[in-house]
């Protein structure tokens, strides 16, 4: 049994070789096909994260002005800068933060700490430290329950001091809406991309097989069953996916990269986050290795029935 199948899998590279142009017919066939699926499926993935991250946000962002020091209890003389003196507005706005309603844990965050850890996640930002760092410090505001975030996120906008407020429910409604969306016809989508892809290499394949119908019909007649058969044809469907799957694996990968590191700054600033490279790209990698190989060898099934019937 086990000198059987790797003679059908030297049988099933031979073929590949053998049918030249169609098996490249068949590969492009799969490779447009993942190429289409694997971006639905990332943005699938990372839109249902970023819901996720939503539904778990509860917090509000409060950046301040450039000129505003609330953490620091002497700044340089307006006069003299090579003097400190006592800041007049030490924890001002921490203080008015804390007396409004609703208000449950107030955490400061510098724009120095704020870049590092921007810096894990985008290493090329090392860049922006100094005096380039374009953040602002910020208190990060947790609130009692999720409804309470939009009517005290509009009454600390009001503060004196604070140059913006942020926070992840802004556009909740919106992006749930969208989320479900997404899922549902991006889902549809892939699905529907899926067969198709099966139906073109299910034909590809049955053109290939045609030709070498007679030889089909010599096995039968010497009483070869029809697993054995169909082996090599099966082996030759799941190569075609494999090979169709290595184009769009890297692809998807180089795209993923640009968009993390595209969207990553927006996003932090937010609280949200997209699903990171180092678990998201295997994990990517192998579902566009799976689906290839699937497709590919249910493609090759499915075109061997017609030849395979009594």
């Amino acid at each position: 049994m086990i000198r059987n199948f790797f003679k059908h899998i030297g049988e099933s590279l031979k073929n590949l070789k053998r049918n030249g142009w169609m098996t490249v017919a068949a590969v492009s066939s799969v490779m447009i096909t993942l190429v289409l699926v694997g971006i639905f499926l990332s943005v699938i993935m990372n839109v249902s994260n970023l819901a996720t991250d939503i539904e778990k946000n509860v917090q509000i962002n409060v950046f301040m002005k450039l000129d505003v020091h609330d953490q620091q209890k002497q700044i340089p003389d307006t006069k003299d800068k090579t003097k400190l003196v006592d800041n007049p507005n030490y924890l001002k706005v921490h203080n008015e933060i804390q007396q409004v309603a609703g208000v449950q844990k107030i955490t400061f965050s510098s724009r120095d700490q704020q870049l590092e850890d921007l810096i894990k996640s985008i290493p090329s930002y090392k860049l922006f430290k100094g005096d380039a760092n374009p953040l602002y410090d910020a208190y990060v505001v947790t609130v009692k329950t999720p409804s309470d975030v939009k009517p005290i996120a509009a009454e600390l906008a009001k503060l004196q001091g604070v140059g913006n407020v942020n926070y992840g429910g802004q556009n909740a409604d919106r992006i749930f809406k969208l989320a479900n969306f997404i899922r549902l016809w991006g889902t549809g989508a892939a699905i529907l991309l899926l067969l198709v892809a099966i139906f073109l290499i299910q034909n590809t394949i049955r053109i290939t097989i045609m030709s070498r119908q007679r030889e089909i019909q010599i096995m039968r007649l010497v009483g070869a069953r029809n697993g054995y058969i169909r082996w090599p044809f099966f082996l030759e469907g799941a190569w075609v996916g494999l090979l169709g799957s290595i184009v769009p694996s890297a692809l998807l990968v180089w795209l993923y990269k640009v968009a993390y590191e595209g969207f990553t700054p927006t996003l932090h600033s937010a609280n949200l986050s997209l699903l990171p490279p180092a678990t998201f790209i295997p994990e990517i990698i192998g579902i566009m290795v799976v689906l290839g190989v699937l497709i590919g060898s249910f493609g090759a099934l499915l075109s061997m029935r017609r030849f395979l019937r009594i």
